[in-house]
C-alpha cells in the first residue's frame, strides 16, 4: 500500500490566537479567541498584552466528531472553564484565598503524551481510548486533544500495521502481536525559531510488543514494523515525524500497559524537552506531562514562591524537573529529589549532567519512599514541593506536616538524610542508597536542623487536595497564602492546583517565675 505523505505533513496554522484566560473568582481576563478551524491548530505564540473582553461559550467547543464515543473528554463546551473551576473558586474564598488565578493555558492539540490501545482487524486496526465502562476501543483520527504530529504517527502506523499485517491485540484470546503505543511529542529543537518548534514537534513511539522479549518469534514483524516507520517517517523521510522508535514487552493478562523490558530500536536515543528554564531528559519509561506547555507555565509560577537561595526538598520528584527547576532558576543551595521509582535515575542523571557549569548548588536525588520516616526529610530545608499521586499525600507524610510546629518544640529531632547517610552501617540500606545521585557542588553546606516554613503542593486530584488542605488547616500549623489553577486537561473536569502554604508563627510567649512574692516588710 503506497503512503499517502501528504496526511502526515503539518498543517498550516490559521490566524487564531491561542488562549490564556485568567479567572479571579468568576471574572475573566482574556486574550482574543477563534475556535480552530477543522484539523487546523491555533498559532503556538501568545499575545503579550491581556484585553478584557467577555469569551463566548461557542468559541471554546470541542468540535470533535469522537466525543459522543470517547471516553478522553467529559464536556464539549467550554473548555476554558471547567464546571469544577466554580467549586474551586467557592473553596479558596472560603478559606481566605481572595484572587485565585486559573491559566486555561491552550484549548485544542494540547496533549504531547498519550498512550493509546489497539485492537481489531490487521487491516483496519483501531488505535484509540476505551468506550467509557467497556473495553472496546474507539478509533480516534485527528483527535482534537492530540498534538497534530500524534495523529500523524496514529495514522503512519495504521499503513505499516495493514502493509506488514501486524495482528492488534485481542484481550479474551492473549493473541496478536501490538497491544498498546504510547505517543511522546518533543517540541526541543533548537535549530528552529521559538514560535515554529511546538508545531513541529517530532514523536517517539514507543511500541508495546506482546511476547517476553526482543527474541520471540514475532520479533521479525517488530523490526519490520519500526523499519517501515522510521523509512516513511524518519530523519530520511520525505516527512520527518519520528523522533525514535522503542519496544516494550509486555505479555501480562491485566491491565498494566507496560512490562519491564524496553529496547531502543531506532532514531534519538535521548528524549529531551525544554521546560521550566531547563532541558529536560525523558526516558519512555518515565512519566511525563502530557500537557507540556501548561506544565512550563506551573513550573515558572511555582518559582516565584521559593526564595532565592532556599534549601528545597522535593518528594514525589520522579525525574527531578521540578527540583531542578528550582536549583537552577532560584539559585538553590541544595536541593533533594525524593522519588520511590528508581527508574526515573537515569534521567535524572542526564538532566543534571546538563544544568548550568556556574550553578553552585548541592543536588540530589535519593531512590526512597517519602513516606517512611517522612521527617529526616524535611530537617534541613526551607521550602517542600509535593507532587503527590491522584490520591494525595501519604497519611504518614501527611501527619508529620501537621505536626511540624510541636516537632520543632522539641530537642530530638532526628539527623538530617544526609547526616544519617554518613552514619548508616546497614547493609540493605546501604544497597539501596547505591541508587541515589549526588551532584557534587563546590561549596560546603553547613548541616541545618531547620523544618520547612513554606509548603508547596502541586495537585492533579481535585477531591484528595481538598481532604489535605483542611487537614493541614485543621492542625493549626499552616495557613493558605495562595492558590492558582491550571487547566491540563481541557475536555475534562479536571483541574491542576498550585496551592502555597505558610508556617503558622508561634508567639514567643515568656514564662512567669514561680514563687512565693515576699510580703512587704
Amino acid at each position: 500500500m503506497a503512503l499517502n505523505l501528504l496526511s502526515l505533513s503539518a498543517r498550516p496554522s490559521p490566524t487564531t490566537s491561542a488562549v490564556m484566560c485568567q479567572a479571579i473568582a468568576t471574572t475573566f481576563s482574556v486574550l482574543s479567541v477563534t475556535p480552530p478551524l477543522p484539523l487546523q491548530p491555533p498559532l503556538l505564540s501568545l499575545p503579550q498584552k491581556s484585553i478584557p473582553m467577555p469569551l463566548p461559550s461557542s468559541s471554546c467547543a470541542l468540535h470533535c466528531p469522537h466525543f459522543q464515543s470517547c471516553s478522553g473528554c467529559t464536556h464539549e463546551y467550554n473548555l476554558h472553564h471547567p464546571a469544577i473551576l466554580d467549586e474551586a473558586n467557592d473553596f479558596f474564598e472560603k478559606l481566605g484565598v481572595s484572587e485565585f488565578n486559573f491559566d486555561t493555558c491552550r484549548l485544542w492539540e494540547w496533549r504531547c503524551r498519550a498512550k493509546l490501545a489497539v485492537r481489531g482487524p490487521s487491516t483496519k486496526p483501531l488505535i484509540g481510548l476505551y468506550r467509557e465502562g467497556t473495553h472496546d476501543v474507539v478509533d480516534i483520527p485527528e483527535c482534537k486533544a492530540h498534538h497534530p504530529s500524534i495523529n500523524a504517527a496514529v495514522e503512519l502506523l495504521k499503513q505499516g500495521m495493514s502493509k506488514l499485517n501486524i495482528e492488534p491485540y485481542d484481550e479474551d484470546q492473549g493473541t496478536g502481536e501490538l497491544r498498546y503505543v504510547q505517543m511522546a511529542v518533543t517540541t526541543y529543537n533548537t535549530s528552529l525559531p521559538a514560535s515554529q518548534r511546538y508545531k513541529n514537534g517530532k514523536v517517539q513511539v514507543a511500541l508495546v510488543w506482546n511476547s517476553r522479549n526482543e527474541n520471540s518469534p514475532s520479533s521479525e514483524k517488530l523490526n519490520d514494523l519500526a523499519n517501515f516507520i522510521w523509512r516513511n517517517g524518519g530523519a530520511k523521510g520525505k516527512v520527518h515525524l519520528i523522533h525514535s522508535i522503542w519496544a516494550n514487552f509486555q505479555t501480562s493478562t491485566n491491565n498494566i500497559i507496560f512490562g519491564n523490558r524496553w529496547r531502543h530500536l531506532l532514531g534519538e536515543r535521548d528524549f529531551w524537552e525544554h521546560v521550566g528554564g531547563i532541558d529536560v531528559s525523558l526516558a519512555p519509561s518515565s512519566f511525563g506531562q502530557a500537557n507540556t506547555r501548561a506544565f512550563d507555565f506551573l513550573l515558572r509560577k511555582l518559582h516565584k514562591y521559593v526564595p532565592s537561595g532556599a534549601s528545597v526538598v522535593d518528594l514525589y520528584a520522579g525525574a527531578g524537573v521540578i527540583g531542578l527547576s528550582l536549583a537552577t532558576m532560584r539559585k538553590c543551595r541544595s536541593v533533594k529529589c525524593v522519588e520511590v521509582n528508581k527508574e526515573s535515575k537515569v534521567s535524572f542523571e542526564k538532566t543534571a549532567a546538563r544544568l548550568p557549569a556556574t550553578l553552585d548548588s548541592s543536588i540530589s536525588w535519593h531512590h526512597a519512599d517519602a513516606s517512611k520516616e517522612p521527617l529526616s526529610w524535611l530537617v534541613g530545608s526551607d521550602v517542600v514541593v509535593v507532587d503527590p499521586p491522584r490520591k494525595g499525600l501519604d497519611l504518614s507524610l501527611l501527619d508529620t506536616l501537621r505536626s511540624l510546629s510541636s516537632l520543632e518544640l522539641k530537642s530530638n529531632l532526628p539527623e538530617s538524610t544526609s547526616a544519617k547517610a554518613k552514619n548508616e552501617k546497614r547493609p540493605w540500606v546501604l544497597r539501596e542508597r547505591e541508587t541515589s545521585v549526588q551532584v557534587k557542588s563546590s561549596t560546603v553546606q553547613e548541616e541545618s536542623r531547620s523544618l520547612p516554613e513554606t509548603l508547596i503542593y502541586i495537585s492533579c486530584g481535585w477531591d484528595s487536595f481538598k481532604e489535605d488542605c483542611m487537614s493541614l488547616l485543621s492542625s493549626k500549623a499552616w495557613y493558605l497564602d495562595k492558590a492558582h489553577g491550571f487547566n491540563f486537561f481541557p475536555g475534562t473536569q479536571s483541574i491542576e492546583i498550585l496551592a502555597v502554604f505558610k508556617r503558622v508563627s508561634k508567639p514567643n510567649i515568656k514564662r512567669r517565675k514561680s514563687g512565693k512574692k515576699k510580703r512587704p516588710s
